[in-house]
């Protein structure tokens, strides 16, 4: 396998998310090597992945990359992609994350014989990469072990745990069972129905955490790296630009008005000591060399002045994306020491 080390690996979204021209990578990749950060980057073509790696914090930084969610392994042109990719830049990227998809548990055999095929045409790489499947689209948590538990005896081949969505998939679940049919994720804080359901709703909340560790207690049984997605959420959240209700910092909170009484906030699914014990399981769970961990925070509209960085945008009249840039880059780092803090404390 290409993971080596004797530490998990740290990395954070490194993505143009917000409109601008190449100064906001040139101050990502600044704020990463300065805070000791790997990219994880999103490549739609190996052209576009050639010019993320332009803004690689250092040379040796960890870095991992997500493709493209209409990759199809079952088909030869999926497969190909896939394997362009890691032919390309195996000696750069340590890792490449796919999406799961529904034809994992509908067609498990074929699946299987596309993946024995890359796992073998993987190994045959000088350095070979690893393929992380991610938890992703909704699928059963019992149905996507009992698929990566099918990949035992693929090497190259293992599981990327995406926290955020393992929770709220467990609040929805929980909350299901005392009002089947309805999405908690389908309320907001102004819904005057809320004060009703805002104990149950935090009841299932706090389903978010077992169930992680749970997933991770199975799939830690088979001693193959993975590769975890960080990040914080609650069911009542309308923070995201991207219309999620996950994606949060694990310092973020979720204001709630309150009639009458102004507002108050409640914590997120994890928040910090969530997050510690998530990392604290982990780690008696699973070998540290096997692990690996991205911050996939997205940014807000948030900003914050450029203090420190305010050359690199001397050719821009309006500072306002680069502030947003400069606000994301920062809340990354923020979650990026807490969880080094957890690491830490787990040793």
């Amino acid at each position: 396998m290409s993971m080596t080390g004797h530490s998990p690996r740290c990395m954070a979204l490194f993505q143009q998310r917000i409109e601008g021209d190449e100064a906001l990578l040139e101050l990502a990749a600044r704020r990463f090597k300065n805070a000791g950060l790997g990219p994880e980057y999103y490549a739609e073509s190996p052209e576009e992945l050639a010019w993320l790696l332009h803004f690689k914090p250092w040379p040796e930084a960890p870095t991992i990359v997500h493709l493209a969610r209409d990759i199809n392994l079952l088909t030869p042109d999926g497969r190909d992609r896939l394997l362009g990719f890691a032919q390309r830049f195996n000696r750069e990227v340590s890792g490449f994350i796919l999406h799961d998809r529904l034809e994992m548990v509908e067609k498990g055999e074929d699946y299987l014989a596309a993946l024995t095929e890359i796992n073998q045409r993987l190994a045959e790489l000088a350095q070979p990469p690893l393929l992380f499947i991610e938890y992703a689209v909704g699928l059963a948590p019992d149905l996507f072990c009992a698929f990566i538990e099918s990949l035992a005896q693929l090497p190259q081949i293992s599981a990327c745990l995406d926290i955020g969505h393992l929770g709220i998939n467990a609040i929805r679940a929980d909350f299901n069972k005392t009002y089947p049919g309805r999405d908690v994720c389908g309320f907001t804080p102004n819904d005057p129905l809320l004060p009703d359901y805002i104990e149950a709703i935090q009841k299932s909340v706090r389903s978010a955490k077992p169930a992680v560790i749970q997933v991770i207690s199975r799939l830690a049984k088979l001693n193959k790296p993975l590769h975890f997605h960080l990040h914080d959420g609650h069911p009542l959240s309308t923070l995201s630009p991207f219309g999620v209700s996950d994606h949060l910092s694990f310092l973020q909170t979720i204001p709630l008005p309150v009639a009458g009484k102004g507002s108050k906030k409640l914590g997120p699914m994890f928040g910090a000591r969530g997050l510690a014990a998530i990392i604290k399981k982990t780690l008696e769970l699973c070998d540290p060399a096997l692990l690996s961990f991205s911050l996939e925070i997205h940014p807000t509209d948030e900003r914050a002045p450029l203090v420190e960085w305010p050359q690199l945008f001397q050719h821009w009249r309006d500072k306002t994306n680069a502030e947003k840039q400069n606000h994301w880059l920062t809340t990354l780092i923020k979650n990026h020491q807490l969880l080094q803090q957890s690491l830490d404390a787990a040793n």
